[in-house]
């Protein structure tokens, strides 16, 4: 699992000679690459079906992390007595649940080297939400991010964080895109370091970007999800290059740069490519998924928001 760092002021101006990446083509038939695993997870004691399941993450030990909408589409509105952090093992059994009544809408999901978690609330009502918030994998809170219940475009305050994502340093770098268009960087101790964005279609510009990953080399993916791009960056905010053609609102990118992305508006799946060139290698067709995620048996996960699923799908 790779992750990354950034720094400076506002980036208003752009290497002209930044290298763009034309949009992959589609591979058919990738579909039957993957089998979905039905029946997977188990889900708690009295729920018969998912809400919306918009995180997944795997941990070190192989267990499935899921931050979803109290089995609903908010936390909100009587939700407040719901966990919408599950933790399952690998065969599937819940093991572990917390955060009842902290969030409003559950958004962005990390897990660092250290075994924390990361959660982004990307509404705000009752004095909660547009926040970021850091926890111990049992659940006790260790940092806050933002303004509670506040929304806004400074330092301290958010407009739906759409996501997080923490370096192997420690900086902290929010996509805070629900409201605003632009990535803020903090230092491991949440102080404020640089943003820069803007809405635009110009490098470096966005219109609603919605995740994050980091590759081994220390790149900032960002899905710029409405202009239909990734942007890559460096630690710095310095615009790099970009694939063009695709909706991303969840990625992940294993540790031999292999990039899987979620894609449930353009692509209508998880498109499946090489992270140093964008060069497709594989597609799964049977998910609408706004998370993504795989295990180190190459299993992938699939959070899924309008078709309310968590899905696992296997190598055939």
């Amino acid at each position: 699992m790779s992750h990354v760092e950034r720094k400076g002021l506002t980036l208003v101006a752009v290497l002209v000679a930044a290298v763009t990446i034309a949009p992959a083509q589609a591979l058919q038939g990738q579909g039957s690459d993957y089998r979905l695993v039905e029946g997977w997870p188990q889900l708690p004691d009295g729920v018969e079906a998912w809400g919306q399941t918009i995180g997944v993450e795997i941990d070190g030990d192989g267990n499935l992390w899921v931050f979803h909408r109290c089995f609903s589409t908010s936390c909100d509105r009587g939700r407040e007595n719901v966990t919408p952090v599950l933790k399952f093992d690998p065969s599937g059994r819940l093991v572990d649940s917390w955060g009842e009544g902290m969030f409003i809408w559950p958004h962005g999901f990390f897990l660092d080297d250290d075994g924390n978690v990361w959660v982004t609330d990307a509404r705000g009502a009752n004095g909660k939400g547009h926040q970021v918030m850091k926890f111990t994998s049992d659940g006790r809170h260790l940092m806050t991010l933002g303004t509670a219940g506040v929304a806004g475009s400074g330092r301290d305050t958010f407009d739906g964080p759409a996501d997080v994502a923490v370096a192997p340093n420690g900086d902290i770098f929010v996509v805070d895109g629900h409201g605003n268009n632009r990535v803020v960087k903090f230092s491991k101790d949440g102080e404020f370091i640089m943003e820069w964005g803007g809405a635009g279609t110009g490098p470096g510009q966005f219109n609603e970007p919605h995740c994050l990953a980091f590759d081994s080399r220390g790149r900032l993916f960002v899905g710029d999800r409405v202009n239909e791009r990734i942007q890559v960056f460096d630690q710095n905010g310095r615009f790099i290059s970009e694939w063009r053609g695709i909706m991303a609102s969840g990625m992940y990118i294993t540790d031999d740069d292999v990039l899987y992305v979620a894609d449930y508006q353009l692509r209508e799946g998880i498109v499946i490519v090489d992270a140093s060139d964008f060069t497709e290698i594989g597609f799964i067709d049977d998910a609408m998924p706004e998370g993504v995620t795989v295990d180190r048996m190459g299993n992938v996960y699939a959070g899924e928001v309008l078709s309310t699923d968590l899905k696992k799908f296997v190598r055939n």
